[in-house]
């Protein structure tokens, strides 16, 4: 019988089970690699913001720190992941475990300033608890290389879940533990300083990980050795950068309501201690976590692009109702139904970012995108975190982070809702 127009396969249970349990020792490091990462990440995230200012730091000084995190980032990802398929992943992904490593190590050793800049712009902070580097696009592109393109969005589901259930682990194990040093009679800054210390070792964790990867990862060679490649790219190249653009407006968006940001706003508007945001921050990357997991199901029934906008909409507006709760417990009531619809999205969207490219153009589609995302929200925060800071304009970040991402939906929607994708039949 012939499959319905306008909707994708069903997928037994038992051959979902059987694909994710054999994605063999290359896809199971990098499920470990992701999870070491991203609990580095959170660790750090809560207890950025909190560290630089017990450093002395002004808000000024902080947000503008934040923003050259990510702006070095982006250069330096972005010339990683649109060379990594010729240079080789498994290097690429080391060398990313190196940057971190460094980036830890200056952090926790604190000023002068120059140094944090040097660091900042030169190493891998993630100050959102998210990913930055070059590890989620060259990770996304191996992957590909290992999963079939059937179950590539279940996959990626389970990746994402992966991560957001380690950024809640690290953001518990970093603000409680810093909590549990300031109460052992340990000064705050120190406190702070151990968790640093901690995110430094993660970055060698990671490398003894990446040196496990097989060659089977590596990108297949082209086929056509005549084609022009710029930005590891050839025929995909003008829809990538047309996604690369929308995402940056979303990342912007993104930018203003980073994790760091959103802890500082709850210490600055409620007194929130380190513990109750490392708490907070738990709860919501376990929801956000899980919420991922729904992207499959979904997308299987109203495609990848659909799945992106449509459970895209109700999170903004959550995000939008964020600051005008008065009390500490109602913000965090909203705040955490926000994080459990947040993370449907991207799933499907790196899903539906490979399937519009090239195998061998998949490192650099991703790379490419990554990066305009890294680069997308490298400014927000610099506006950001004065804004929390002058307290009367405290929620103006949530408002301004919601609606942008609306304006984002829209445009990506109109953009690409006729673009016939690789597995689903038209609609």
């Amino acid at each position: 019988m012939a499959r319905p127009r306008g909707r994708l396969r069903p997928v037994a249970a038992a051959e979902e089970v059987e694909e994710l349990t054999t994605l063999g020792a290359d896809g199971r490091v990098l499920f470990s690699t992701r999870a070491a990462r991203l609990f580095g990440y959170g660790l750090i995230s809560v207890v950025l913001v909190l560290y630089l200012s017990s450093l002395g730091l002004s808000g000024g000084e902080i947000g503008l720190l934040l923003t050259l995190t990510l702006v070095g980032d982006t250069v330096i990802s972005l010339w990683l992941t649109t060379h990594a398929d010729r240079l080789g992943r498994r290097r690429v992904l080391l060398f990313g475990s190196l940057l971190m490593l460094g980036a830890g190590l200056v952090f926790a050793w604190g000023p002068p300033f120059v140094l944090l800049v040097a660091a900042a712009i030169v190493g891998v902070i993630s100050p959102s608890g998210n990913e930055v580097g070059p590890f989620l696009a060259v990770e996304q592109a191996s992957l590909s290389e290992i999963v079939a393109t059937a179950r590539r969005t279940d996959v990626f589901a389970r990746y994402n879940l992966t991560g957001s259930l380690a950024t809640a682990l690290g953001a518990l194990a970093g603000g409680g533990g810093a909590r549990a040093l300031e109460l052992s009679g340990m000064a705050p800054v120190d406190g702070y300083r151990a968790v640093v210390v901690g995110y430094a070792a993660v970055g060698i964790v990671l490398a003894a990980l990446f040196t496990r990867l097989s060659p089977a990862v590596e990108a297949p060679r082209a086929t056509d050795a005549s084609v022009a490649t710029r930005l590891g790219l050839h025929r995909s190249r003008s829809v990538v950068l047309q996604l690369a653009a929308l995402f940056s407006i979303d990342a912007f968006a993104g930018g203003f309501v980073i994790q760091s940001v959103v802890a500082y706003w709850f210490v600055v508007r409620f007194g929130a201690s380190s513990d109750v945001l490392g708490a907070i921050f738990f709860g919501a990357n376990v929801l956000a976590g899980f919420s991922a997991l729904v992207a499959a199901a979904i997308s299987r029934r109203v495609g990848l692009l659909r799945t992106m906008v449509y459970t895209h909409v109700p999170s903004n507006l959550l995000l939008i109702l964020v600051p005008v709760m008065p009390t500490l417990p109602l913000a965090v009531a909203v705040l955490l139904a926000r994080f459990a619809i947040s993370q449907m999205d991207v799933p499907a969207r790196q899903a539906y970012t490979m399937a519009l490219v090239a195998p061998d153009e998949r490192s650099g589609a991703a790379g490419v995108t990554g990066v305009a995302r890294t680069l997308g929200a490298a400014i927000s925060p610099s506006l950001a975190v004065p804004l929390v800071a002058g307290v009367t304009l405290a929620g103006l970040p949530f408002v301004i982070s919601g609606v942008l991402k609306l304006v984002y939906d829209g445009l990506v929607f109109l953009r690409f809702r006729d673009v016939p994708v690789e597995g689903e039949a038209p609609r």
